[in-house]
């Protein structure tokens, strides 16, 4: 089984190098990553919760600006590819399929300040035992 849900590109003023770069924001079901282009700071992010009909409200916390993102992405719940609404904060991230409703959830875990790569092609599930 592989997967390859939201991949995409934000352009905006990185927090740690103050640079403005490409941020890659990456979600697969098993963590999602936002790596700066210009200096690889990189947050981790693991699951918290999926949810369908989700009431879509974040609470920003934290001295960051929340980015509200759209990208295309073929929905892990109804399988339709189109929009996904991405949000973003520095302790959270959060997806939600604007065909569904399916919203999956994702908090801060850990942060590299080096390069932690998610392969660009496709990202391999673990195989169950």
């Amino acid at each position: 089984m592989s997967e390859r849900f939201v991949f995409t590109r934000h352009r905006t003023r990185c927090y740690r190098c103050g640079e403005a770069a490409d941020q890659v924001i990456k979600a697969v079901s098993a963590q999602a990553q936002v790596t700066c282009s210009s200096c690889g700071a990189t947050r981790i992010f693991v699951p918290r919760f999926e949810n369908i009909g989700a009431t879509w409200v974040c609470t920003p916390l934290g001295r960051y600006d929340i980015w509200r993102i759209e990208a295309d992405a073929a929905c892990k719940y109804c399988g339709v590819a189109g929009p996904h609404d991405l949000t973003i904060g520095y302790g959270h991230l959060a997806t939600r399929c604007r065909n569904c409703g399916y919203a999956h959830f994702y908090r801060f875990n850990l942060e590299y300040i080096s390069s932690c790569p998610i392969d660009e092609g496709v990202v391999s599930a673990p195989r169950a035992p």
